[in-house]
């Protein structure tokens, strides 16, 4: 967050510094404070690093950057593993969910069953999960070794989502490589998960003649690396657009400069920041309902037919 001071006319940052960790022969680990977002230059030992563009460049001590004939910079980049707000969101995220539920765990093995204070609230979730998507969709026999990760799934995601509506305004979801990672436990997940009889219907469909056989095993191949794609791209796609439409609407509150124009922009954002909390909890919905279809489809035995 930032402000423009009136005297200087500089802008001043408010926030808290995280540190940043790089490999460049060696760790180096410092406080973000040190970049101030790119205008200062982060001497560690004998070595100087400048922000740039979101990367950390290795440079000189007046931070020079280099560029080729197509104006990309040519400065070294260590390997980057600094912890960013998102990554703290999520630590953050994780604490709540450990602690939320550790509670509501512990309330029931107190009070018979009966779930008290806050646990009043996400237990009829719980059991909703349980009931109308792990079960339908996974069967009986099989539903109780993934509830774990269809909660924590579905949580994860609906709270990252509605701290991206926040005024911290840390968009978790929107970040491609967070919906990437989820979606990835859940391809690995179907992968290993999946029995004899899923594997068949994959590369050699029975029933079927041998010509038809060869011409659908690969679209089945790719089908399978095409379900988790689809998982990413959703969430993130729904998430981004949605913060894009309200930056939009709020941006042009300042841009009509007028009653008319600014009450409709701020009526529009208001509008939309509701059915950003409805898609803020569909999304979580949505990603859980298809992960437990595609792990009902791995553990189906041939006799469910």
């Amino acid at each position: 967050m930032s402000y423009t001071d009136e005297e200087t006319g500089g802008k001043v940052y408010v926030g808290i510094p995280l540190p940043v960790i790089l490999w460049d022969d060696g760790i180096k680990i410092f406080s973000s404070s040190k970049l101030n977002h790119g205008e200062s230059i982060a001497q560690i030992e004998d070595k100087f690093y400048k922000l740039y563009h979101g990367k950390i460049y290795l440079t000189d001590s007046k931070g020079t950057i280099n560029y080729n004939e197509e104006g990309h910079p040519t400065n070294i980049v260590p390997l980057d593993f600094s912890i960013t707000k998102s990554v703290v969101s999520m630590i953050l995220v994780s604490l709540l969910m450990f602690i939320l539920f550790k509670s509501l765990a512990r309330s029931y093995s107190r009070n018979g069953l009966v779930a008290k204070g806050v646990g009043r609230f996400f237990e009829p979730i719980v059991i909703y999960i349980r009931d109308e998507i792990a079960i339908p969709n996974i069967g009986e026999k099989n539903y109780r070794k993934y509830m774990s990760f269809l909660l924590t799934l579905f949580f994860f995601i609906w709270f990252c989502n509605m701290i991206g509506l926040s005024p911290l305004g840390i968009n978790i979801t929107g970040n491609i490589a967070v919906t990437f990672c989820l979606a990835l436990l859940t391809f690995i997940i179907t992968t290993v998960s999946g029995t004899t009889y899923y594997w068949k219907h994959i590369f050699w469909m029975p029933g079927m003649p041998i010509y038809m056989k060869l011409i659908l095993a690969p679209i089945e191949l790719l089908g399978v690396f095409i379900k988790p794609f689809t998982l990413m791209i959703r969430l993130y796609a729904n998430i981004i657009a949605g913060h894009i439409t309200m930056m939009t609407l709020i941006s042009m509150i300042f841009i009509f400069r007028n009653w008319l124009g600014s009450s409709l922009s701020f009526a529009l954002a208001f509008f939309i920041s509701i059915i950003e909390i409805l898609v803020a909890l569909l999304q979580a919905y949505i990603f859980t309902i298809l992960s437990a279809l595609y792990f009902g489809f791995a553990v189906e035995e041939e006799h469910d037919h």
